[in-house]
């Protein structure tokens, strides 16, 4: 059974990047997955602090324990497919996303590329412009850890300001649905 994690970079909960999310877990429940989202926004989550104590322990932890990190770490482990999302902040993702990329980001390097081959896809809530730049940064993740990444017949974001305006940008919606069927696809073409 497909196992699907997100998370999501917004401190807004219920807000549009739920939204986003909770329409592609929509679809892929659909296909029997099972779809956990974890809610990292508005949480207090250090930066990476360039000690390289992940390389040194390879232990598959950050040095940092007061935050959920390492709890996420083991999670993204566990599941098939990573939903990373996040609102667009000055023309790119939170503050939280950006922390959890820097950090989970070495650490996963540092043991041994823990995600290779996870099936993984970015999503972006916006309100005007800086979508395309938030969306970049999170691929470059996804990128970076060999992931399978999806993508959808546009750019993997909705447009609106107001919760749950972003179910109006019809586009964005059906880009949503797109994308759960090409997890979907995917995930029945490669798991065995």
């Amino acid at each position: 059974m497909m196992k699907v994690l997100a998370i999501n970079g917004s401190p807004r909960k219920g807000g549009n990047t739920t939204l986003l999310i909770n329409t592609i877990f929509t679809e892929l429940q659909k296909h029997g997955a099972t779809t956990e989202m974890v809610q990292i926004g508005g949480q207090i989550i250090r930066g990476c602090l360039a000690c390289r104590q992940c390389f040194k322990n390879r232990n598959e932890k950050c040095v940092i324990k007061n935050d959920p990190i390492n709890e996420l770490i083991q999670k993204m482990k566990e599941a098939d497919v990573i939903i990373l999302g996040s609102p667009t902040y000055f023309t790119d993702v939170s503050a939280e996303m950006k922390a959890f990329i820097d950090r989970v980001g070495l650490v996963g390097g540092a043991n041994n590329n823990m995600f290779k081959y996870k099936i993984g896809a970015a999503v972006v809530a916006v309100r005007r412009g800086g979508a395309t730049h938030a969306f970049d940064t999170m691929n470059h993740f996804l990128h970076k850890h060999q992931m399978v990444m999806i993508g959808s017949t546009y750019w993997n974001f909705g447009i609106g300001l107001d919760s749950g305006e972003v179910a109006k940008d019809d586009e964005g919606m059906e880009n949503m649905r797109n994308i759960a069927d090409n997890i979907a696809w995917l995930y029945t073409k490669t798991s065995v």
